[in-house]
């Protein structure tokens, strides 16, 4: 969780919305990312995205075997991509500023772990609270 609060910074530091995302693989990251809407224009880079664009082309049965880190719980786009790429555990630094389609994961059998992370938490409360806009954006509000 760690190289995703790093990941997270890293899109504040840039100007961006505070969402981090790491993608491993046989405990060695081979995904990082941060989201990266405002910055790039982009309507699809959120974290978790991000993060699989950045792990590149990989074979299903690497995906299938992954565990993907997000500092925020995972939207409904986000979340179709878990799906689609059958990653069967999600750890989620927090979700009490956005809450995702967690149970949507859950009915299909993706191990889900929220920890409520103070820094997770943090980041995002003080950026909602300095950037409605941008954040109501970004959620599609």
């Amino acid at each position: 969780m760690q190289a995703a609060i790093e990941e997270a910074e890293k899109g504040l530091d840039e100007g961006g919305i505070p969402i981090g995302s790491v993608l491993v693989y046989k405990d060695e990251i081979i995904g990082r990312g941060h989201n990266r809407r405002i910055q790039s224009g982009s309507p699809i880079l959120h974290g978790e995205m991000d993060a699989l664009e950045n792990a590149g082309r990989q074979p299903a049965d690497v995906y299938q075997n992954c565990t993907l880190y997000t500092t925020l719980s995972p939207c409904p786009m986000c979340s179709g991509a878990i799906l689609l790429y059958k990653i069967p555990t999600v750890i989620i630094g927090e979700n009490r500023t956005f809450l995702g389609e967690e149970d949507l994961l859950l009915s299909r059998g993706v191990k889900v772990h929220i920890l409520q992370d103070s820094t997770c938490l943090s980041l995002m409360t003080q950026f909602i609270s300095k950037n409605p806009k941008l954040w109501n954006e970004d959620i599609g509000v």
